[in-house]
């Protein structure tokens, strides 16, 4: 009969993994060298993954530069489909179109055009058909108290592009900008107001 011995590859095994468990000092030396692999993989790994060969066309971006840059989304966070696209600063100018400004005026005299009983839901009802769902859900913040009484100066086009325009109103409290963009669906919604400076 064979006599074991601590000889072979299986008493190597066996003193391999059964070296974290002679003392605590051991064990907790274990612990702090596994862990210290665990951080140094996760940070190392993506490094590695990310450095992929970047095939550059002619005039055009890399690949791997795409959705990086500042004020582009990222190429797989694309945008929700019940969000409307903001507007966009590299979008093409293009001369005010007549449905955007028409959109804005209705919209501006149903905003300053609260209930009588100054009722939120109400307010925001007369104001659903021009404005996107995401800016009404903003506006649901706002008292119907708090907006001008009166518009004294009709809206006219500030800047305009193909997919967004701004247009300015002058009113008791001063002149609003009121920002639009163009729905998927083709309509133009407004999609906010700030106050002129």
């Amino acid at each position: 009969m064979p006599i074991r011995t601590n000889r072979g590859r299986a008493a190597v095994y066996r003193r391999l993994w059964g070296w974290p468990l002679r003392s605590p000092r051991h064990l907790a030396a274990s612990i702090i060298i596994f862990v210290v692999l665990v951080v140094a993989l996760g940070v190392i790994i993506p490094k590695v993954l990310d450095r992929k060969p970047s095939t550059q066309t002619a005039g055009g971006p890399s690949t791997s530069q795409q959705g990086t840059q500042v004020g582009q989304l990222p190429a797989s966070g694309a945008s929700l489909p019940t969000k409307e696209p903001a507007p966009s600063i590299s979008a093409s100018a293009a001369p005010p179109q007549a449905d955007a400004q028409l959109v804005a005026e209705l919209w501006a005299e149903n905003w300053i055009k609260p209930p009588p009983d100054d009722d939120v839901n109400k307010w925001l009802t007369q104001l659903r058909p021009y404005t996107t769902e995401e800016f009404l859900a903003q506006m649901a913040t706002i008292d119907p108290k708090n907006v001008p009484d009166k518009i004294t100066q009709r809206v006219t086009p500030k800047k305009s592009f193909t997919s967004s325009a701004d247009f300015e109103v002058g009113t008791d409290a001063g002149k609003v900008v009121i920002t639009l963009v163009k729905a998927p669906d083709g309509k133009w919604r407004v999609n906010s107001y700030t106050k002129a400076g």
